[in-house]
């Protein structure tokens, strides 16, 4: 297979690919799905040849068949109406007398996520898993779990569940490990009660235990983590059932086993045996260090996990996690806090003398960590506080700076720690105050100054030399520098009385910032009011601090403990931190991840607004009648009581009540902040205007209809131009040619005079709202009848649907089916219109423009004649149609089929005002030309499909 990756052939040979494939010849049948896969790899595109590579799964060479599904599972997103031509072939591979082909059949259809071939797939998935071969049932197991993501309905009422958990009774060992891990991530997707373990369960999964798989075997130590003894004489049989698997050679294997048993001891009560099985977890822990480095960077973040909940586990093993002078610098900060953790005073000496080491190193983020692990050993350990303290000295004789500068920070910390206890190294500190340059050194030398300011004999000139440069200070430094100067005023008025002056005129009436400007004024006051009381205050005793650096609340570590081996112990996070199973809401997801539009879209946007101020689209508004809309009770304006008066029968009712004032105040916005529809940062001018202010009663209105990543909605922006707050905004929409309506109401907050907000709704075909009037195209059957209810009234506008939103997109179509569906449309279901106007030199920006409104190319004839295009599309709606566009150098002429009356003129209007805009050009009346036969032309080259009846190419392409 690797040699067709050396000639990557030449573009275009998709002709010759199909030729080959539909070869009688088995070797050139073979090499050309070679081709196909390579090409697929590549990144070529090779969805034309779907038809020609589902041809080839029949053949006997397994080979060959394994290569046609890995193309199917590849495209049959993008092609699901094709992919449906597959099913005849897969349910009967499903029945081969041979297992292999039985077990990739089962699992290839698993893996096409089309929820359209998955009613296709429930026989023969419950024929594999009754299959009489384990390698079929097996892989059917598996194959339930993707068929849930997919259909979780689906799975349920054909009752796979009730049949996985059957199958833990399963003779195979592989079998029952797979049924494992499929009904352990149905229960996490949606169905808690997938996989309910009992006694007589459990046994049975024991006994399989030894004969799985290690990743069979990882499966089923997470479900038996999860199970709940009855008593503590079946916790202990269970432990020692699992223990063994301390020993593989799986480190995945190791850490499952860890888990069921660190959260098995809890339910067991005897001291001794809690001892024996937390004394075995230490040695197989030990051995994970000698693992990759990756591999020990997860052993180490789990084993923080287990030395709080275990700390004797590893209390004799702390030399496994000296640093080795190759491990990456992952691993290093990792084994640093785990020496931390494992400090005590038997070992102290050995771990101050690794950090003394690690001290000394070229890495100043492993140094820093270094030293500071130095100060938490102090305040974990009392009786190692002085050792500590010396060390730090130590390290502060080097004069290296950024160690004398995390020296300081960590002796500030031993100072809370022990008060009053090593004032002896202050002088060392201050010795130092040269070399400072981080503001947290800075912060804590400044405390420390202010703390014992009584015993510094010239801690006035230390502060001043800090004042200096105040305003270029960090926040926190002159904080810091503003306390200590109260407490040397309060300590020792006599020498600081000038400095409390300066330094509090200087926070009150220099600084910008609230927090250290509202600090100056409080201190000021308790100055001037009550010096005892600031005295009381400033100086009173502090609480002692303890090393919580690692420490993980009780209730997050139990939900830890029992994520052990996955990725929410590395994270130390629960997994739904990170995680979201759920789907995500598409319509909101999608538009907040939109691009913008490009810059000629919207330049062309904003000199069409600022050429007509009430555009066109109001003026249509003005002139079509308002039909099949309810009676809305609310009082309106003036302007809109003629068109109150029409018959309105069909939109949704808007006369509910406007929310008040108060009561968005008490929860609207709250309820708009966590559910409402994101709100948008681009420019009203990207989107046409569909209402002015003076129409509008001061809201402008913009808006229009779009595919944003998949989903086509609605895009809006409303503007308040009016004096006051715009509120209880409502939208709906009459019947039209798509059948478009809203799939959720407008939830919009009060817009303020001035504001604006933005939202797109997302919109859905309903088929009893589609309404496609005959011959519509020349009267606008393309434009949408909207209804907008506001505090300002109620208002009616219209809206056309744009070529771009009314096809779907992904849609394509062969040839031979194209030539044969246009003979078999009626014509009067066809439309022919002569374009002129806008630029046609150039056939290929005609393709290129009505490919990107979600046309399909079926074919192109080029030549010394007009240039003929042949495209297929599908609406939303799914409306299927056929375009010809025979291009002359100053005309065109747009001929279009479709299976639904009245709508190939409507198609019609579409394609010219798109192609209007997006070749420029302004209107004027249609060119005639000659005519020409429709369909006629390189269609006739097209193979003929008389076989084939128009009623069944109807129903597979619509």
């Amino acid at each position: 297979m690797s040699n067709y990756f050396k000639d990557q052939g030449k573009r275009g040979e998709n002709a010759e690919l199909q030729e080959e494939l539909a070869s009688t010849d088995k070797t050139k049948k073979r090499d050309a799905v070679k081709k196909v896969i390579r090409d697929m790899t590549l990144g070529k595109d090779v969805a034309g040849l779907f038809t020609a590579v589902v041809n080839c799964m029949m053949t006997p060479n397994l080979e060959v068949r394994k290569l046609v599904y890995l193309y199917l599972i590849n495209y049959a997103k993008t092609q699901p109406d094709l992919a449906i031509m597959a099913v005849n072939g897969f349910v009967k591979d499903c029945g081969d007398p041979n297992p292999i082909i039985r077990a990739l059949a089962v699992r290839t259809m698993g893996c096409i996520r089309v929820q359209q071939i998955s009613e296709y797939l429930c026989e023969p998935l419950r024929r594999a898993l009754k299959d009489s071969d384990p390698y079929v049932r097996k892989t059917a197991a598996i194959c339930v779990a993707k068929l849930y993501e997919i259909s979780p309905d689906l799975v349920t009422d054909q009752g796979f569940i009730e049949t996985l958990n059957d199958m833990l009774g399963d003779g195979n060992p592989m079998v029952v490990s797979n049924a494992v891990a499929a009904l352990a991530e149905i229960s996490v997707r949606g169905t808690p009660k997938a996989l309910v373990l009992k006694n007589a369960t459990v046994t049975k999964l024991l006994n399989v235990l030894n004969e799985c798989s290690e990743w069979g075997q990882v499966f089923i130590l997470d479900v038996l983590s999860s199970y709940i003894p009855s008593d503590k004489t079946e916790a202990v049989n269970i432990l020692e059932r699992v223990k063994p698997r301390l020993q593989h050679a799986n480190s995945a294997v190791v850490l499952s086993t860890t888990k069921v048993i660190v959260k098995l001891l809890d339910i067991v009560t005897d001291s001794e045996v809690v001892r024996t099985y937390v004394k075995s977890l230490g040695p197989p822990l030990v051995t994970l260090m000698s693992n990759e480095a990756e591999i020990q960077y997860v052993a180490l973040r789990n084993i923080i996990l287990i030395c709080q909940k275990r700390p004797s586990v590893l209390s004799n093993e702390v030399k496994v996690f000296f640093c080795k002078y190759n491990d990456p610098i992952y691993v290093k900060m990792e084994k640093l806090d785990v020496l931390v953790m494992l400090a005590n005073e038997n070992n102290i000496e050995q771990v101050l003398m690794e950090f003394m080491e690690y001290a000394t190193e070229i890495d100043c983020e492993f140094v820093c960590k270094a030293v500071r692990c130095i100060g938490r050993c102090a305040i974990k350990l009392q009786g190692a506080a002085e050792r500590c303290v010396n060390v730090l000295v130590t390290l502060i004789q080097t004069k290296v700076n950024y160690v004398v500068q995390e020296a300081i920070i960590v002796i500030r910390d031993i100072f809370r720690k022990y008060p009053n206890k090593y004032e002896s190294v202050i002088g060392t500190l201050c010795e130092n105050l040269d070399t400072l340059d981080n503001s947290e050194a800075k912060a804590s030398m400044v405390w420390i100054i202010g703390e014992y300011a009584e015993r510094i004999d010239n801690a006035g000139e230390l502060l001043d030399g800090f004042l200096e440069s105040f305003s270029e200070e960090t926040t926190p430094v002159q904080l810091q520098l503003l306390t200590a100067t109260v407490k040397l005023f309060l300590k020792r008025p006599q020498i600081a009385q000038e400095m409390v002056k300066r330094v509090l005129a200087l926070v009150t009436h220099e600084s910008d910032n609230p927090d250290v400007r509202d600090r100056g004024y409080m201190y000021w006051r308790l100055l001037s009011t009550n010096p005892e009381a600031a005295k009381a205050i400033v100086l009173a005793d502090k609480p002692t601090i303890e090393d919580d650096t690692n420490l993980i609340e009780p209730a997050l570590l139990e939900d830890l403990i029992s994520n052990l081996s996955n990725l929410a112990s590395v994270y130390h996070k629960r997994p739904t931190a990170f995680i979201d199973r759920k789907k995500a809401n598409d319509s909101m997801d999608d538009y907040e991840e939109a691009e913008e539009p490009d810059n000629a879209q919207a330049t062309a946007s904003e000199a069409r607004t600022a050429d007509h101020p009430q555009s066109s689209r109001e003026q249509e508004a003005a002139k079509a009648p308002v039909v099949d809309m309810l009676l809305l009770d609310d009082p309106v304006a003036p302007a809109t009581q003629a068109v109150r008066e029409t018959k309105l029968d069909d939109l949704l009712s808007l006369d509910a009540p406007a929310p008040s004032q108060s009561a968005r105040a008490q929860g609207g916005d709250l309820l708009d902040m966590l559910g409402g529809p994101p709100t948008a940062t681009s420019s009203s001018a990207q989107l046409p205007m569909l209402l002015a202010a003076d129409k509008g009663n001061g809201m402008e209105m913009y808006g229009a209809i779009k595919h944003v990543n998949g989903q086509l909605g609605y895009e809006l922006e409303f503007k308040n131009k009016s004096a006051t707050v715009l509120n209880g905004i409502n939208f709906q929409m009459n019947k039209n040619v798509l059948g478009l309506t809203l799939k959720a109401p407008l939830t919009a907050p009060d817009v303020p005079p001035a504001g604006s907000h933005r939202v797109f709704l997302p919109l859905a075909s309903d088929p009893s709202k589609i309404e496609v009037k005959p011959h519509a195209g020349s009267a606008g059957g393309n434009v949408v009848q909207l209804a907008v209810k506001s505090n300002l009234g109620v208002l009616y506008l219209t809206d056309s649907i744009e070529l771009a939103a009314l096809a779907s997109p992904g849609f394509s179509l062969a040839p031979n089916v194209y030539m044969s569906t246009w003979q078999s449309l009626p014509h009067e279901n066809q439309t022919v219109k002569d374009l002129s106007g806008f630029p046609m030199s150039n056939p290929n920006a005609i393709e290129q423009a009505l490919q990107e409104a979600h046309l399909f190319l079926v074919n192109k004839q080029a030549g010394a004649g007009p240039t003929s295009l042949y495209l297929a599309g599908k609406t939303v709606a799914n409306q299927g149609f056929l375009l010809e566009i025979q291009i002359l150098p100053t005309a065109c002429r747009v001929t279009i089929k479709s299976n639904v009356a009245g709508l190939a003129g409507i198609l019609a209007e579409a394609v010219e005002s798109y192609l209007r805009k997006a070749l420029g050009g302004a209107s004027s009346h249609a060119a005639t030309m000659p005519a020409m036969g429709s369909a006629g032309m390189s269609m006739q080259q097209a193979p003929p499909a008389a076989a084939t009846k128009p009623v069944d190419l109807l129903a597979g392409l619509f």
